[in-house]
């Protein structure tokens, strides 16, 4: 039980705000097809992330990982 690896999603969207303390929102966008009328269209979502040093800055593009709830909002970690 100890060596199980754990797959997380990985998420990879742009940041849109850095206000709070040690949390940004990132804006993830998916690009999807409509299964009946095939034409596309675009789905964006935010999500908050915790970021530990306050490094991330808006505008930057970030890839997030699923991780514990770190509070009722933030269930991700931004890693580089």
């Amino acid at each position: 039980m100890k060596n199980e690896v754990v797959n997380k999603r990985i998420l990879e969207g742009v940041v849109t705000s850095d206000k709070m303390n040690k949390t940004v929102t990132v804006a993830v966008s998916e690009f999807k097809k409509h299964p009946l009328y095939k034409k596309y269209y675009n789905i964006l979502k935010k999500y908050k992330a915790h970021d530990e040093d306050n490094s991330v800055k808006v505008g930057d593009r970030v890839r997030i990982a699923e991780s514990r709830p770190i509070s009722k909002d933030k269930k991700w970690k931004v890693i580089k």
